[in-house]
């Protein structure tokens, strides 16, 4: 199996229909930000009905750039994990196995080497709360980003209560 089935396989297995995306491209011509907009807007479209009347959120790539700060490897896999397997919204609730998105996670990020670059929305360790700066138009929103090796990941989730 090359990188690119590998990364087929394992993003989606991160996600779930109820409130987590991921998504994979080949890096080319792609800029991060672009990639995590265009999440964004899926997940937006699919959430329509949950959102607050009136709610407002970034639409611009400067509006994305601007909410994404650099992280570390083992940061962006520690909160990848968490994306996967724990709710914002309400904490303590788990979405799915944590040693397969914690194989999964790991898989994913091994793709993309280890020069790659990770970026993410939110503020802080998960353990102490989160804060972030949004990237979607929910109430809740968590992202975090890569590219390395030709390719460009994200893992998103939202939500509303």
């Amino acid at each position: 199996m090359d990188d690119a089935d590998l990364l087929e396989v394992l993003l989606p297995s991160l996600a779930s229909g109820a409130s987590v995306y991921s998504r994979w491209c080949w890096s080319s011509g792609v800029d991060l930000a672009h990639h995590v907009h265009e999440l964004a807007k899926t997940a937006e479209a699919d959430w329509a009905h949950e959102a607050v009347a009136g709610a407002t959120g970034p639409t611009t790539l400067k509006e994305i750039e601007a909410a994404l700060r650099p992280v570390t490897r083992d940061t962006a896999a520690e909160l990848m994990v968490n994306l996967s397997t724990d709710s914002l919204v309400f904490p303590g609730h788990p979405r799915r196995d944590l040693a397969h998105a914690r194989r999964a996670v790991t898989k994913a990020i091994s793709v993309l080497g280890p020069e790659s670059e990770w970026f993410t929305n939110i503020d802080g360790c998960w353990e102490n709360g989160r804060a972030w700066n949004p990237v979607t138009r929910h109430t809740f929103d968590g992202v975090v980003a890569g590219r390395g090796a030709g390719f460009v990941i994200a893992l998103l989730q939202v939500g509303e209560d």
